[in-house]
């Protein structure tokens, strides 16, 4: 089952030895098998019909410069399983780029002024940090829709503005960081979004939130406990934001691929990713 039938994905006047689809591959597959560091994917290369088709620095600048590409097959993945789901699920991770101690000093990322890093705080995970926080919305099946990163300090609820702008006729589930009624009333006014949020105690008219999307708001903690154990997206080797993002999505786009293989290949529960896929 292909996702695509493209090569290259734009002219380039000499041609690579590596085409632009075996590069991302091969970026999918070292993501696979948790090779964080370029220089140790490229020893396990050697004697390998791919040592000498391409150069680790290029390998590391093609891979940056294809983002919207890995993107755009990840969005062809994930339109297989989310295009007739009603439910969704929104929450945020906080992602280091270096310990709080550094920031000060620190120099990563700092080349775009509009993508800086910053300090933040964690409420779940009562954690002061440095860097950005991943947004994401899942399906209840587990599979990723959309994403986003900002920087640490901006606070989750602004990530439901971009939102409306990606999806209509949802419900979408979040946890206490989301309440806002007049968010609420946007999504809805906007988009026929439907934000279900649990409410505080103290509120008015309160009632506890239906035990089913309780349940449901714990797959999204499942996919980033996930991407934290097995994927090892808190362990940054980027220097540039544009290589911190496309490390971020490769990881993303690569838990997506193995779920897709899961479902419409093997036949398998698409949320096993810790198994062999040969």
């Amino acid at each position: 089952m292909k996702i695509t039938n493209k090569d290259e994905f734009y002219f380039k006047p000499v041609k690579t030895k590596l085409s632009d689809i075996e590069l991302i591959s091969l970026v999918i597959l070292a993501e696979f098998k948790s090779i964080d560091p370029e220089h140790q994917l490229f020893r396990e290369l050697k004697d390998t019909a791919l040592e000498n088709k391409i150069e680790r620095s290029v390998y590391n600048r093609r891979k940056r410069k294809r983002f919207p590409y890995l993107e755009e097959i990840r969005l062809k993945m994930t339109e297989k399983f989310n295009e007739f789901k009603n439910y969704f699920v929104v929450d945020s991770m906080p992602l280091e780029v270096c310990k709080l101690s550094r920031s000060s000093r620190s120099k990563i990322c700092k080349e775009q002024d509009h993508a800086r890093p910053n300090k933040g705080y964690c409420a779940s995970q009562n954690l002061h940090f440095y860097g950005y926080k991943l947004h994401a919305v899942c399906s209840i099946d587990g599979v990723f829709q959309s994403f986003d990163l900002s920087p640490a300090s901006v606070h989750d609820i602004h990530y439901l503005k971009d939102i409306k702008d990606q999806m209509t006729d949802r419900v979408i589930l979040g946890d206490k960081g989301y309440l806002s009624q007049n968010v609420q009333i946007d999504l809805f006014d906007q988009a026929n979004i439907e934000l279900e949020t649990p409410k505080r105690k103290n509120q008015k008219d309160y009632q506890p939130q239906f035990y089913q999307f309780k349940k449901y708001r714990k797959r999204i903690e499942t996919l980033f406990s996930q991407l934290c154990d097995q994927f090892k997206i808190r362990r940054n080797y980027a220097k540039s934001f544009d290589g911190f993002r496309a490390r971020v999505l490769a990881k993303i786009t690569t838990l997506t691929t193995i779920q897709y293989l899961n479902k419409f290949v093997f036949n398998r529960n698409n949320n096993n990713l810790k198994i062999n896929l040969i």
